[in-house]
């Protein structure tokens, strides 16, 4: 499917609410314009503080998708990694694990295939509701809409604080490439993805690592790879190159990091100690664009927003989510090719609300965006 197919977009009377306002020009972002256009809702606004896919921009160089892309003519997503019907990263890329910078690109092409508006450079200070409408407060001025989706991200800001002495480290995000790393011996806090991937690029230069983590996710026995390591991670680790210079160290965790003449010594919950000559490796996560929105959100006893049936906040009418921190019940939408499900979902209920025709949607069903159910990611199922 090309653009062609897609309504056009109608120029907009200057001074009017838009329709919609998605904040976040990412792959939430991104994939949540594209069915609303092809509902019919004529005025749809991303906006975004940096370039779309500047978080992608941002990842090691060395790192890539662990979930791998791969076009096929099948019916469905033609592609795991794809935001839009009709598009492929690998097909477009010619890459099955793209890089960052890659996957910026093709969200780039997406963006511009499918006429999506874009405004870059707009900082949102905060969000409030006036009556029918929300009133988004940035750097560049008020904005206005009927319907706000909040895809902001969970990737730009890296939890820097995670327990004491955490200054004396460095955050895998702010590493832009695993050769700048000096030493022969490095020491990683955290075990889950980013963990291991930094392993085991670090061991591929020759390096010997050790992984700390709190958790085994090496060792989870579940399909679901959000709670477990992907079988693309866990087959590098099997390498033999890699396998003889990473030692794993998982149900351990990080008491304090102190800086010393000789290096830095990690503390250990359980009384033992590490020593190492270079700063640490945190790879600990990142804490998230929610905290922007808190407010308009009731939450989970997860801690993850409470969401109504169509990924709207069950307090602030009008404020949709869309992205990794979509949770219902048990099913977790951290990976892409789970929370672009929502896309439709999300887009369906705006234009019914708009009055719009969203039969088009429909569509989406027999294409694999569900639009009733969550019935395909579970964890008791291999998406």
């Amino acid at each position: 499917m090309d653009a062609a197919n897609f309504c056009s977009v109608t120029r907009r009377v200057e001074g009017k609410p838009h329709d919609v306002v998605i904040v976040g020009g990412g792959a939430a972002g991104i994939g949540a314009a594209v069915p609303l256009l092809h509902a019919g809702v004529e005025d749809v606004l991303v906006i975004d503080r940096h370039a779309v896919g500047a978080s992608f921009d941002r990842w090691p160089q060395e790192m890539r998708f662990i979930t791998p892309s791969f076009p096929t003519n099948s019916i469905g997503m033609l592609d795991l990694n794809a935001v839009a019907i009709g598009t492929s990263p690998a097909f477009s890329l010619q890459r099955e694990h793209p890089s960052g910078r890659h996957y910026a690109a093709y969200l780039r092409n997406v963006a511009e295939i499918f006429q999506i508006p874009i405004r870059t450079g707009i900082d949102v200070r905060s969000l409030r509701r006036h009556g029918d409408l929300w009133t988004l407060q940035t750097d560049a001025g008020p904005i206005e809409a009927k319907f706000v989706i909040w895809a902001a991200g969970e990737f730009q800001y890296p939890r820097l604080t995670s327990f004491p002495g955490s200054n004396h480290c460095v955050h895998s995000a702010l590493i832009a490439a695993w050769d700048q790393i000096k030493g022969d011996e490095v020491l990683i806090i955290g075990g889950y993805e980013s963990g291991l991937d930094a392993a085991i690029h670090l061991a591929r230069l020759g390096k010997r690592v050790t992984v700390v983590d709190r958790e085994k996710p090496w060792e989870v026995d579940s399909s679901d790879p959000s709670v477990t390591a992907s079988p693309y991670t866990l087959e590098r680790l099997r390498a033999a190159e890699v396998r003889e210079r990473v030692t794993l160290l998982g149900g351990v965790d990080v008491f304090e990091v102190c800086r010393k003449r000789s290096g830095y010594r990690v503390l250990l919950v359980d009384g033992r100690d590490l020593m190492t000559k270079w700063r640490p490796i945190m790879a600990t996560g990142f804490s998230g664009s929610m905290k922007l929105v808190a407010e308009h959100f009731d939450h989970r006893a997860d801690g993850y927003p409470l969401l109504t049936d169509r990924d709207e906040s069950t307090i602030a009418e009008g404020l949709f989510l869309a992205g990794p921190m979509v949770r219902h019940d048990t099913h977790i939408f951290c990976f892409i090719y789970k929370f672009r499900q929502r896309f439709a979902v999300v887009a369906k209920a705006i234009a019914e609300r708009l009055e719009l025709s969203a039969e088009q949607l429909e569509m989406y069903r027999m294409w694999g965006m569900y639009l009733d159910d969550l019935s395909c990611c579970g964890e008791e199922c291999v998406c």
